[in-house]
């Protein structure tokens, strides 16, 4: 199972080759945490532009339950989840906030994915700086990863790559409608 999993995430090193164009204006990510997030801990804050350029808190989501998307255009993987994780999103609409935090693009072609692939959530992107601490913070690896918190602001699930269990995980969550 651990091999499915690395041959369908994109890697964290080829995120940072590919991360050279990323936006240069979106608001710094709070300070650096002492611990890395994990299961069970509490997600670190972040603040980052949504598409119209207006700061968005990942606190300001607290009594929600949240899935983080980290993914980018460049990553095949994370594209390639775009219709199962639309399908998700509307299954369980109103019941989780969804955040994809865009690593590696510039606003143009962020703006166009949001737009083609018709991503209907919430959405902000990092820039050079932000995509370096919130890799850290998070501990992302792969591309894309996703991870569930709950309303008191803690992560519940982490799935590295694109993966069936973890929306497997969802329905067991939400009940399956």
């Amino acid at each position: 199972m651990l091999t499915a999993l690395v041959m369908v995430a994109c890697t964290a090193n080829k995120e940072k080759k590919e991360n050279e164009n990323a936006v240069q204006d979106a608001p710094a990510v709070a300070e650096a945490q002492a611990q890395v997030a994990s299961e069970g801990e509490e997600a670190p804050d972040f603040t980052l532009n949504d598409p119209e350029g207006n700061p968005l808190t990942l606190s300001s989501l607290r009594g929600k339950y949240v899935v983080l998307d980290f993914w980018g255009t460049w990553c095949k993987w994370c594209v390639k989840g775009i219709p199962d994780m639309k399908a998700c999103y509307e299954k369980y609409e109103g019941l989780f906030e969804m955040l994809s935090i865009d690593f590696g693009d510039d606003e143009d072609t962020w703006l166009k994915a949001i737009d083609a692939y018709k991503m209907d959530w919430l959405h902000v992107i990092t820039d050079e700086e932000s995509a370096a601490q919130l890799q850290e913070q998070y501990a992302i690896e792969g591309f894309p990863t996703k991870m569930v918190i709950d309303p008191e602001g803690k992560i519940i699930h982490i799935t590295v790559g694109e993966d069936p269990a973890f929306y497997k995980y969802i329905d067991d969550l939400f009940g399956t409608k």
